[in-house]
Order: structure tokens, then sequence, then C-alpha cells
């Protein structure tokens, strides 16, 4: 016996509708800059308190990353939990501590942290001040792919939990099968062996063409393993400006110290300012034109950046491949926008403060 299953039309407008709507819901989302007083914190069964700035459950959504604002308050230890993606935490206030599949992290104002996919975590507050940090992720896009996963073991000691999932050892041979368990397994002792912690008193920031400095936060080129986020800082000089440049995936700027405006827009000329300040997260769309202007005379700005270069972009580079995927203005143009750097009397860099 045979079984027809239909829609009741053709496939041509089945797609059609559902990639008009997908569009439509996408711009019905769409924000330019988020704003701290809009991200209001909401006391959650870990015992924490949490605010989504850009992510599904706080009806803002997204495709590839969510950003979250994290608090703990004194004396308190949350939930221990897992997932199937990664995260990458910067910490904006307090001084707490991370256990990640058992190993205890100390971190303080200005700190960055890894979270790998599948580890055990739970954090707590010995001090006497609120500890606050952002959470960046790749939730969004395991999603997509149906493989998002969220595991809760309460207060669980860590010797009773499972480790993360097992995978097989490198084979000796030459065909495909054993070449593939080799990869994997080169791929997944890389990833377990990562980075977790980077102090704020560790980093060094350095002049750019750009006419900013900056210095990587979370990335492989400084020994992390993460599944393609990457999260640096840059600053930019009183009454200064970055230089202009556009490239395709969302990118996320949070506004740690200082006050400004970006212009957005999908030429170079005739887009739209949009004013931010300190605690803001500045939502960058897909391949729009942007600048980000320190509008301070007296004052630096610190602005820590989040995009999915290393997995969603370079493989976009394959596909879209002859499109330049990274685009800034000529050499003398952007010079011209962005100033010499050198040239900045640029302050001791001291660790954050809140709020």
């Amino acid at each position: 016996m045979s079984v027809h299953t239909s829609t009741q039309t053709t496939h041509y407008h089945v797609q059609k509708r559902r990639r008009a709507q997908f569009l439509e819901d996408w711009r019905a989302n769409h924000r330019t800059v988020v704003a701290l007083e809009d991200v209001p914190m909401q006391v959650t069964e870990r015992g924490s308190r949490i605010g989504v700035y850009v992510g599904a459950d706080g009806d803002r959504a997204t495709r590839t990353m969510d950003a979250l604002a994290h608090e703990i308050d004194p004396g308190v230890t949350t939930t221990i939990h897992r997932h199937s993606w990664d995260a990458m935490l910067f910490v904006v206030a307090g001084h707490g501590w991370i256990e990640i599949d058992g190993r205890r992290v100390e971190y303080g104002p200005g700190d960055s942290l890894h979270i790998p996919a599948w580890a055990w975590h739970r954090g707590g507050n010995d001090a006497g001040d609120t500890v606050r940090y952002l959470s960046f992720s790749s939730e969004p896009l395991l999603e997509t792919m149906g493989m998002a996963i969220i595991e809760d073991a309460g207060h669980t000691p860590v010797a009773e939990l499972p480790p993360r999932p097992p995978y097989s050892a490198g084979r000796d041979g030459s065909d495909p099968y054993a070449a593939r368990l080799r990869r994997l397994a080169r791929d997944q002792d890389a990833r377990r062996s990562g980075r977790l912690h980077t102090d704020w008193d560790e980093l060094e920031l350095r002049n750019t063409p750009r006419g900013t400095r900056t210095t990587f936060l979370l990335d492989r080129a400084i020994g992390y393993q993460a599944s393609g986020i990457t999260m640096a800082m840059f600053e930019i000089g009183p009454g200064r400006a970055q230089s202009m440049h556009r490239h395709p995936g969302e990118a996320w700027l949070y506004v740690v110290e200082g006050s400004g405006e970006s212009y957005l827009g999908p030429e170079p000329e005739g887009g739209t300012r949009h004013p931010w300040k300190k605690g803001d997260i500045i939502v960058v769309d897909h391949f729009l034109w942007h600048q980000h202007i320190n509008t301070d005379p007296e004052r630096t700005a610190k602005v820590v950046r989040i995009h999915m270069f290393d997995s969603l972009l370079e493989t976009m580079r394959a596909l879209c491949d002859p499109l330049v995927l990274f685009e800034e203005p000529p050499e003398h143009i952007r010079d011209a926008q962005a100033g010499d750097p050198s040239t900045i009397d640029w302050p001791t860099v001291t660790r954050p403060t809140w709020p």
C-alpha cells in the first residue's frame, strides 16, 4: 500500500512563501542599537538574573549568535549545566569564579572567558559586589541545524556527572574512514586543550591602520579553540573614528566605555548615524557599510567586537568566491577617515568600571 503526502500546492509556491515570510520576520526583529535600559534582568532557576540583548528568548531573533547579560549576587552559586554550543564571556563588573569541567577560574572586570561545547560549568560569587558579565554564543546557529541541546544538573557534584561526549581515537590506515577518524580526533584533542581565560592585565593594545588601537580577547590566534566566534576590543581616540568598512555576517559591538555613534548604510554615503553609550550593543547587519565614531572630544571609547569570522564567514568566502567578503575604501581614503593613531595620547589601560 502506497501513501502519498501532498501539500496541495507546488514546491515552488511553498518555498516562495516560506522565503518571503523568513525575510519579513527577520526584518521585523532587526535592531541597530540595543540600549542598556531595554534589557530587563529577570530571575532564573539557575540562581542568577539574565537579560537578552539579542536572541529569540528576548524577542530579538538572530540566526548566528546571541548576546545575553548575566548577574550573580554575593553568596550565590548557580546550578551546573552544559550545552552543545560554546560561549564567550566578557566580565563587566564584580569578582567571581566559574568552574569548567571541575576547573575553577577566578575573574574580575574586563576579563574574558571561553566555555567549550559540552563542558559542565557553574558560576559563583564569594565577594561583596554583584557580578555582571555578557555572554555571546553560537546557540542560534546550532538551533538552525537542529543540534542545540542544553542539560541542567542542578547542584550535582562534578564527580557524579558524565564527561563530555566520547570520541574515537585515530586509526592507522589509508582509507577514507581511517583518515576521518584521525582528522576528527586531532580536532577534538585541540578543542579540549584550548585556553579558557584572558586576564585584563595581560592585554596589550596596538595601533592599527584603521585609526584605533586593538587587541584580541578570545581568538585562535592567542590559543583559544572556539567554534568560530572571535572577540576583540578596540579603542577609539577622543573625537576620532574607525575607518569605514563592510562585511557579511552579523557583527556585534558592546560599548565598554565612552559614547559615540555609528554610521550604517548600504552605501558609504547617505546612511544613518545611530548614537550609543556605555552598556549598549551595536548591531551591524549583513554587508552594511559602517563606521564607529567617538563623539567625546576628551575621552577614548572602548568597544568589544564579536562575530563568527572563523566559521560562518570563512565558509561564505568559499561559497561566494570571487566576491569580496571584507571591503574598505582605498588606503588614502581609509587613512583620511581614521587618522594616524600614533598621534593620540592614549591613556593607561585600566579595568572597566560599572555602571
